[in-house]
């Protein structure tokens, strides 16, 4: 069930994303930011924009008509998150979604301690992919800033995306579904010379999308 970490580095697909879903294009929090399924898949690359959960993303993409039906399926439930988590920002992203909050949202400065509004955020995210059982894989991830040594933001980004993954197995979700990742001060959003680029840089990233078998259940079910 579980998809092994080994090898994220080779996820990530050069992709012609098409859009399936004219959801909205506001960047704000709780928007849905584009929609794209049915991809054409080119070669393997290292991440997509710089991103690893964006490439874990596309690695799991299908294309054809089994993508088009996990597609469809994503821009309902990232439809449904938007509404759920109006303090992140829901964006999708080939055949799934990728979901990113403010550190400040879940934890306090300097610390991988979930706050009560983290745990509000994170149980809600739970609920809402229930219907999906083991049918995705999330990927947690931390990021830092560059304030402080590059080994204590990667300790610390490491701890907060742990500490956001056991949360949501303790609201229900199995752990299998479950991949944690800390990426440290290494893939930043924005500028670390200022605080709000510090700020944005702050974040846990969490990217669903379709395990691989169900994947291969779409695969048969449509004879791709």
């Amino acid at each position: 069930m579980r998809r092994p970490l080994t090898g994220l580095t080779a996820l990530a697909l050069a992709a012609s994303l098409v859009s399936v879903n004219a959801c909205s294009t506001n960047t704000g929090r709780g928007a849905i930011i584009g929609a794209a399924a049915g991809a054409a898949v080119g070669a393997a690359v290292g991440s997509t924009g710089g991103s690893t959960t964006k490439g874990a993303i596309m690695g799991a993409v299908l294309g054809g008509a089994a993508g088009a039906l996990i597609g469809r399926r994503m821009d309902q439930k990232a439809e449904e998150l938007a509404r759920r988590l109006p303090n992140a920002s829901i964006e999708r992203v080939g055949e799934g979604i990728l979901i990113t909050f403010d550190s400040g949202i879940l934890f306090g400065f300097d610390s991988s301690d979930l706050t009560a509004e983290a745990r509000s955020n994170l149980a809600a995210l739970a609920n809402s992919l229930n219907d999906l059982e083991d049918d995705a894989i999330l990927m947690v991830a931390g990021h830092t800033d560059a304030t402080g040594s590059d080994a204590y933001n990667q300790a610390l980004s490491e701890r907060r995306a742990a500490a956001a993954a056991t949360y949501l197995t303790q609201a229900g979700m199995d752990p299998a579904q479950l991949q944690t990742l800390g990426l440290g001060e290494t893939e930043p959003i924005a500028d670390n010379s200022s605080e709000a680029g510090q700020s944005q840089n702050r974040r846990v990233e969490v990217a669903i999308y379709a395990s691989e078998e169900y994947r291969q259940r779409v695969q048969s079910r449509v004879g791709q």
